[in-house]
């Protein structure tokens, strides 16, 4: 039985065995299953992979997306670049095990959030400064967008404070992406800490998450004119990328 899987911590809030599941059963693949493996620490990686000889590849979620990258025998290059990985295909030669990991995150957002620009969105707040922040960064500036990053805890001089921003930040940058955690399930009544009140119809809330379909960080845009996406099509997109990865000889190590 050909196996894929997801690590991360927790678990209980993805959606991916099930769409993987609903995928081998429509598309008729009776020879493959998908398994969550929900590892306390990283360290624990190599021996999912070791247990698990049928296992082909793995995504990655919450908090590993960085943490992964040195137990990894190669990186392509956007994930090189982006310094975060989400997908890794498992090459087993023998005895032998190597490792190479990929960030379809890039694809599945990209695709996503083209359509929803408007002419005037050319500035954006990315919230959040993990793995997946990394890929939204990624993206946004190859499209041509000027980027910031909000966090609870800035580190150099493209971050900023929650409590930095007004008004005037709300306007100039109308793209605001949530790469954080805040409100995914089960903490749905969170969300991250920005000034809601100056949103209004030019703003664009995209949100990573996708559990639940309408997090209040998008409520709250919703309700001030504002146009929203959440996460759901970004991770179907994402899956499908990984899952090519995974079953293409185009992709080798």
């Amino acid at each position: 039985m050909k196996t894929y899987g997801l690590i991360g911590f927790p678990l209980s809030h993805s959606f991916s065995a099930g769409y993987f599941k609903k995928k081998f059963e429509k598309e008729g693949i009776v020879d493959s299953q998908y398994l969550n493996f929900e590892i306390p620490s990283i360290e624990k990686v190599l021996e999912v992979i070791k247990s698990n000889p049928e296992l082909q590849g793995i995504n990655v979620t919450i908090p590993y997306k960085e943490q992964v990258l040195p137990y990894l025998d190669k990186l392509d290059d956007a994930a090189k670049e982006i310094g975060a990985v989400n997908t890794i295909k498992i090459f087993r030669k023998g005895d032998e095990i190597l490792l190479k990991g990929y960030n379809t995150d890039v694809y599945g957002f990209k695709e996503t959030l083209k359509p929803l620009l408007k002419n005037f969105h050319h500035k954006a707040l990315i919230l959040g400064t993990g793995g997946a922040a990394k890929a939204v960064e990624y993206v946004l500036k190859n499209i041509g967008l000027e980027v910031l990053y909000i966090s609870r805890n800035p580190e150099n001089e493209n971050e900023r404070s929650y409590s930095e921003l007004n008004e005037t930040a709300i306007r100039n940058f109308p793209v605001i992406v949530n790469s954080s955690p805040l409100g995914m399930y089960p903490n749905i009544d969170a969300c991250p800490e920005i000034p809601y009140d100056f949103v209004n119809e030019n703003n664009l809330l995209y949100d990573l998450i996708y559990n639940p379909a309408e997090t209040l960080f998008l409520k709250k845009g919703r309700e001030k004119g504002a146009l929203t996406q959440n996460g759901l099509a970004m991770l179907e997109l994402q899956a499908e990328k990984a899952y090519e990865i995974w079953t293409s000889d185009e992709y080798q190590f």
